[in-house]
């Protein structure tokens, strides 16, 4: 079945008023299937991104043991031990930076989709707009 507008000018009031249930059917059924999509899609990325910020709280964790062995280090002595666990520090630091940027990234798609809810009071507005226009 194609899917496209066919002229209905020519068609009775008595047809069109029988189209009418399979057309508020079918649009319901597309109404629904939508918002099915969209919260599959929304709980797919909110929870793809908590996985991001829960790697991070992980690199957080062994951030904090890693700044006291740099500073006990440190002070016990001066060159190679010292570095090493700055070296180790910092490299946490950057996984901490690039998984916190790929769960805010993630979290940024759920904000920015738009739900079923904000697509029906959009129909509803055009439909009232339009309703207002022909009279």
């Amino acid at each position: 079945m194609t899917r496209g507008y066919r002229d209905r000018a020519d068609d009775s009031l008595l047809t069109l008023l029988g189209d009418l249930p399979e057309l508020v059917r079918n649009l319901v059924t597309a109404e629904i299937n939508a918002a099915k999509a969209w919260v599959s899609r929304t709980a797919k990325d909110a929870g793809i991104g908590s996985l991001w910020f829960v790697i991070v709280l992980f690199l957080l964790f062994w951030a904090i043991p890693v700044l006291l062995a740099f500073g006990i280090i440190g002070l016990s002595s001066w060159w190679p031990a010292w570095v090493a666990a700055l070296a180790v520090f910092g490299f946490l630091l950057l996984g901490i930076v690039l998984f916190a940027l790929l769960g805010v990234l993630r979290f940024r798609r759920v904000v920015k989709r738009q739900n079923p809810g904000q697509a029906i009071a959009t129909d509803v507005r055009l439909m009232k707009e339009s309703d207002n226009d022909e009279f």
